[in-house]
């Protein structure tokens, strides 16, 4: 049966990292919102001309309007690109009748804004009764960095943290020692909770307080949830508990149910505040099985704008098929398809998912995802990253990345980062990127980045465009992690590439062109970071074979360990191929 949420008149803030309010108070068969848990937003995190888009009056029903980012996001790590308005108020139908005949509160009002200390204006955060609290900067999923500081999303471990994930030095998590946390020892809480078999249509769910879900679903049994309307506000300083265990969580699902969630639209503007959350129960052991928990999710609006806020998050064995969503996402370390510790299996088809802050790659896998026919935009940071034994496939996939500022250990600017941190959030082993049909471009630093791992790429008919001056097409080397070799497998199938690939000398690439593949381009080791700092200056071990329908054009002097294939299929182009240093 339907449950309908009554929801008490309260002030709500909804800036970027609005806390304080009171959450609603849901009907019978809900647990009672708890109170809000008001302190002052952290003016650090908050970009003056960071905007947020618009969220319509929910009496209307409409989807929230998400400006795109009209340029990419200023150089540091707290601003978000330009062109997002900052939410107005997220107003519930004023008193009155709703479709069904029964009322619903009143508007939740924002507050007037404030003055940042730097002078510049954010949105105010509700008053405490008691006292304001600072919450610690950037707490969403980077915590304290182990040796050698944070990769590029930003949590520690030897070589630090990876760029969408978490880490800990030797696999412990940001600010503790491995285990030191579990999903045991959380205390799970939702403004509206959900327990048994149940369908509601046309809800809304909020919550203001710290490590609060608006929406918790935690039964082994079905649930339905359609046109919801969920808004999430509260900081939360949980740090691992929010990126391996849902905690603070715009919607939580867990416990081995399947969640079937249509339309509607989810607006999460908290520190570690991720938008819909699967949590599959294997309490974060990589590899391990998770419970059951599935969300299926078509057609719904999630917008993110704190740190550690991924769109759609999977983590320990949970399971996630998505259909044509739209998901924005602002803060750092905040993938708008996100995974970590545990893993799990993400399906994506059809929808646009963007992102525009630090750390937050269009997609972070942890896990094993399969993304077909959708847009997927990264407007500062890398387009996809893969950490250790886990993979990526797309198809028929547009992907766009313009990676213009590095982050934590990262020291080159790419759009396919594949890695390993030794954080502990991925096992070591194959990372995998698959690409059939559709088109990557790259408009800034290298198309194809592998580093501290083994990587095997498959490229089949995909549209490459390379918009970087210096044109590489794939660079292995030793970068700000390690722990492990850096090696590469580049199979192409009737694929065009074409610009430099660059091996290390502590590096070794095999390179195998088929099915009318070509290449037009040049093999060398002479490899220089995004700070311009030497990283290599000669090549390492490279191996290359083309069958007999494949070719290679060189536009440079090239030199690699072995070669197999027929002669006559190297175009020389007047200049010189050296294989194991003698010319071919």
């Amino acid at each position: 049966m339907k449950k309908h949420v009554q929801l008490f008149a309260l002030a709500l803030s909804v800036s970027l990292c609005a806390c304080g309010g009171t959450a609603s108070t849901p009907t019978s068969g809900s647990t009672p919102a708890q109170t809000a848990n008001e302190t002052e937003a952290p003016v650090s995190e908050i970009a003056a001309e960071s905007e947020a888009p618009a969220i319509e009056s929910v009496a209307e029903t409409e989807a929230p309007t998400t400006e795109s980012a009209t340029e990419t996001a200023e150089s540091t790590q707290e601003e978000t690109s330009e062109g997002r308005e900052t939410p107005a108020v997220v107003e519930k139908p004023t008193s009155g009748e709703t479709s069904e005949g029964e009322e619903t509160p009143a508007a939740v009002e924002r507050p007037a804004s404030r003055e940042t200390l730097d002078g510049e204006e954010t949105p105010a955060a509700a008053e405490s009764d008691t006292a304001d609290e600072t919450l610690q900067a950037e707490q969403g999923s980077a915590g304290q960095s182990g040796p050698g500081g944070t990769p590029p999303d930003g949590n520690g471990g030897p070589g630090g943290t990876p760029p969408d994930g978490n880490g800990g030095p030797g696999g412990s998590a940001p600010g503790g020692a491995p285990g030191s946390s579990s999903s045991a020892d959380i205390d799970y809480t939702g403004a509206v909770e959900i327990t048994s078999a149940e369908t509601q249509t046309g809800e809304y769910y909020i919550s203001a307080t710290s490590d609060e879900s608006a929406l918790l679903i935690a039964t082994s049994e079905n649930v339905k949830i359609e046109e919801p309307v969920v808004t999430k506000s509260g900081d939360s300083d949980g740090g691992d508990n929010c990126n391996f265990y849902g905690l603070n969580a715009a919607m939580l699902v867990k416990d081995g149910g399947t969640t079937t969630i249509t339309g509607g639209k989810v607006f999460s503007q908290a520190e570690g505040a991720n938008g819909v959350f699967s949590y599959g129960g294997n309490g974060g052991q990589n590899g391990a099985a998770g419970d059951g928990t599935t969300v299926i999710i078509r057609d719904t609006v999630i917008d993110t704008y704190g740190n550690g806020s991924g769109g759609i998050m999977t983590t320990g064995g949970g399971v996630t098929n998505a259909y044509d969503l739209t998901v924005t996402t602002s803060g750092q370390s905040s993938a708008p398809i996100r995974t970590d510790r545990g893993g799990g299996t993400v399906v994506v088809d059809g929808g646009t998912y963007t992102s525009n802050g630090l750390g937050s790659p269009a997609i972070y896998s942890t896990a094993s995802i399969t993304v077909s026919n959708a847009t997927l935009v990264s407007n500062l940071s890398e387009g996809v990253c893969i950490e250790g034994l886990n993979s990526i496939t797309l198809t028929d996939c547009d992907l766009t990345a313009n990676n213009t500022k590095c982050n934590g250990n990262a020291t080159f600017y790419d759009t396919i980062m594949i890695y390993q941190s030794m954080s502990g959030d991925a096992d070591s082993g194959t990372s995998a990127f698959t690409m059939t049909g559709g088109s990557l471009t790259s408009k800034n630093g290298h198309v194809f980045h592998v580093t501290n791992t083994d990587a095997v790429i498959t490229l089949e008919n995909v549209t490459i465009v390379n918009e970087d001056a210096d044109n590489i097409l794939l660079s292995v080397c030793a970068d700000g992690w390690s722990g492990a070799d850096n090696t590469a497998t580049l199979n192409a199938s009737s694929q065009k590439l074409a610009g430099q690939i660059l091996v290390g000398d502590d590096s070794t690439l095999t390179l195998s062109l088929t099915d009318g593949s070509s290449f037009e381009g040049s093999i060398g080791g002479s490899i220089t970071n995004a700070s311009g700092a030497e990283v290599s200056t000669k090549v390492g071990t490279v191996s290359v074979t083309l069958d007999s329908s494949s070719t290679w054009t060189l536009t440079a002097d090239s030199y690699v360990t072995e070669f197999s294939g027929d002669k006559t299929n190297v175009n020389t182009n007047g200049y010189t191929l050296y294989v194991n240093g003698e010319a071919f």
